[in-house]
């Protein structure tokens, strides 16, 4: 119970990483608010988590508009009285190409989603942290430290995320909020196997992902919520600014 009495808000709560990290947490002891823009993954993760019988709703919104940011924070107020981790997980990869392929269109979600919502969020959410000290989470990418190809606007986004978490740890400290980032390496997610679906040689370009990671696969959901975990719990009370790579040792090659 490493989160007994914590209350927990993970945006793109309702699949994948967010999903895995919300019903970890809610076995670890937190109260959950999840968020997302569909109703019926977030239905179902937050009746996962009741049936622990821990506490959980689900608010609908996008990260990427102020409003909706706003809302999620004041839900989260509203139902359990207090805010003590923010997990800002939610993501996308908008038609992923080139810099001279990809439109105007797919560059705005994808950095609005990715990089402006977690400012939102968090904007938002440190009134309420800073009350009684609390964590933030930034999922970021491997991608984000190495760069890809035909991932421009995703690789920028989530580089982008480094520094804003560095940031706002520097910014934060004096709150007692720490802030720090996991980048992920390719996860079994929707996200991955929609990326590997849009090649011309799907199977070819698995196999050569999971080549790329020395421990010989590629993670689960539930590999990030581990890290997550002992980022909001009280063993990481002297740990701030890090930026953990989660990733089979992809970074290390």
């Amino acid at each position: 119970m490493r989160l007994k009495n914590k209350v927990a808000l993970i945006t793109g709560g309702g699949t994948g990483i967010g999903k895995a990290t919300a019903l970890l947490f809610a076995r670890e002891g937190a109260s959950l608010v999840i968020t997302g823009r569909r109703e019926t993954p977030l239905e179902e993760t937050v009746s996962h988590i009741r049936n622990l019988h821990k506490n959980a709703i689900y608010v609908i919104g996008d990260v990427s508009k102020a409003d909706d940011a706003q809302n999620m924070v004041q839900k989260t107020g509203e139902t359990f009285g207090r805010l003590d981790i923010l997990v800002n997980n939610a993501g996308v990869n908008y038609k992923p190409d080139t810099t001279s392929a990809t439109e105007e269109e797919g560059w705005d979600i994808t950095i609005n989603t990715n990089l402006k919502g977690i400012y939102l969020v968090s904007k938002y959410a440190i009134p309420e942290l800073s009350k009684n000290g609390g964590s933030i989470i930034n999922i970021s990418s491997v991608v984000g430290l190495k760069g890809f190809r035909k991932a421009i606007a995703y690789a920028t986004s989530k580089g982008g995320i480094l520094n804003m978490t560095k940031s706002m740890a520097i910014e934060l400290a004096p709150d007692k909020i720490r802030v720090n980032c996991i980048c992920p390496g390719m996860i079994d997610t929707d996200m991955y196997w929609n990326f590997i679906k849009s090649s011309e040689n799907p199977d070819t370009l698995h196999e050569y992902v999971v080549h790329s990671h020395p421990l010989g696969r590629i993670g689960k959901p539930e590999d990030i919520a581990y890290g997550a975990l002992f980022l909001a719990s009280d063993e990481a009370n002297w740990i701030t600014g890090v930026i953990l790579p989660i990733d089979g040792g992809f970074t290390a090659r």
